[in-house]
């Protein structure tokens, strides 16, 4: 599993443990004759204190406003201080300033409005109040306003829950096999993306890595053309078929929901013919400055986290015949975000506790986060990962690959540890 293998020695602290490298890894290993069994979601559910899965209509809205406050004040900083001008002179100091100024603004209008996404997200789950009907309303509003298709990506984040780190039925970050990434035989490149990494090497492999997720992984993926399930909603696979977000006849969704799948889809038309009014109105270029930047990295944090929370070289896959619900769940991991977690509500740091119960409100997970770690760390079934989050994407991008075989228990491995097609042939 990448160059530093997997050797396992004791860190300075003794509830984490490191590869020789210095490398965080997973706790739990299921090969291990001596792997502990697996609490049921009654038994860690029992140890969380009740209070903890109180939904608060008062306390939502709270954040929703809060949010859209900080959101206000991005804008009316900018508003201030830049324009949608170009600088006559591109080679001059005001025009360094500008590009500075606007990317500044879209990072962090961004990452704010990942806060709406999250809440969005919150929605979808039934966590923000006790009516789904009012969750639903915001739900929507929110999502749609972030070019999200709110009920078809509901439904399908439902589906990466029930699934999780499952290697034929997951939703999302679904890993590839060693014939998907072009390898054949397990060590001969015959095309895929093993050609690409023999053609460019292991680093940029792994800045194409990062692109392809936080750049294009987001509208790939509601296009069914990135990161999808292997099965249908019939559970049966797919053949070819591309499974998107948007066709409401998509093998994606039963179709029971095909009317609040066609809803959805109108709401993204909406949104982008709003756009193009926009464009219209007041120009192309001040409509990608206001909104488009911010958009990119907001659909690049939502793909982090994603990524991040589910994969590492030491936390297993597992095929149909030996995965469980509970296996899943307990395969997340939490990581520090540092300044980051007051925008995006904790949904990083507090990941694990989100997993087993989604219902929970997220401004109660903190909670319910000390008390499932104290239940299941001395157990060693808790995952966390204390390594800072972009040295634990560049480290995600350099070792989580493809997986052997689509049964059974899998781990991670990477494209760096094949050999190179000219190294086989001087043999």
């Amino acid at each position: 599993m990448g160059k530093g293998g997997q050797s396992v020695q004791s860190s300075s602290r003794s509830d984490i443990k490191t590869t020789k490298d210095g490398h965080w890894v997973s706790p739990y290993n299921p090969l291990d004759p001596k792997a502990p069994a697996l609490p049921s979601k009654g038994e860690i559910k029992a140890v969380i204190p009740k209070e903890c899965f109180e939904r608060s209509y008062f306390h939502s809205m709270y954040f929703v406003a809060r949010d859209t406050a900080l959101a206000a004040g991005c804008v009316y900083i900018a508003h201030q201080t830049l324009s949608t001008d170009v600088p006559a002179d591109l080679a001059s100091v005001d025009a360094l300033k500008w590009f500075l100024g606007w990317n500044t603004y879209a990072f962090w209008m961004g990452c704010i409005l990942t806060g709406h996404w999250v809440l969005a997200h919150e929605c979808g789950h039934g966590a923000f109040s006790p009516s789904q009907t009012f969750n639903d309303f915001w739900g929507f509003i929110m999502h749609q306003a972030l070019l999200v298709p709110y009920f078809a990506w509901q439904y399908t984040h439902a589906k990466h829950h029930r699934r999780t780190n499952n290697t034929m039925d997951g939703e999302s970050h679904v890993p590839n096999s060693k014939d998907e990434m072009g390898l054949k035989n397990g060590v001969e490149r015959h095309g895929g993306y093993a050609a690409i990494h023999e053609a460019i090497g292991d680093g940029p492999f792994a800045m194409l890595q990062i692109f392809a997720h936080l750049a294009i992984g987001w509208p790939l993926y509601l296009m069914g053309l990135a990161s999808t399930g292997r099965l249908g909603n019939d559970g049966k696979p797919l053949d070819g078929a591309v499974i998107d977000h948007y066709r409401p006849w998509s093998k994606m969704f039963p179709s029971k929901l095909r009317f609040k799948i066609a809803l959805s889809t109108i709401g993204v038309i909406a949104s982008w013919v709003g756009l193009y009014f926009a464009a219209q109105e007041y120009g192309a270029l001040p409509v990608t400055l206001w909104y488009m930047g911010p958009l990119v990295w907001n659909q690049a944090w939502l793909v982090l986290y994603t990524w991040l929370q589910h994969n590492d070289p030491s936390v297993p896959q597992y095929g149909p015949d030996e995965w469980t619900w509970v296996k899943g769940a307990l395969s997340t991991i939490d990581r520090p975000y540092g300044i980051f977690d007051f925008f995006h509500h904790k949904i990083g740091s507090t990941h694990v506790a989100h997993h087993l119960f989604h219902e929970m409100p997220f401004y109660k997970a903190d909670v319910a986060t000390a008390a499932i770690k104290a239940y299941l760390e001395p157990k060693g079934l808790y995952n966390y990962d204390p390594t800072p989050w972009y040295m634990a994407m560049w480290r995600v991008a350099k070792t989580c690959h493809y997986i052997d075989d689509l049964e059974g228990i899998q781990y991670y491995k990477s494209l760096e540890d094949i050999p190179l097609s000219k190294d086989l042939k001087k043999d």
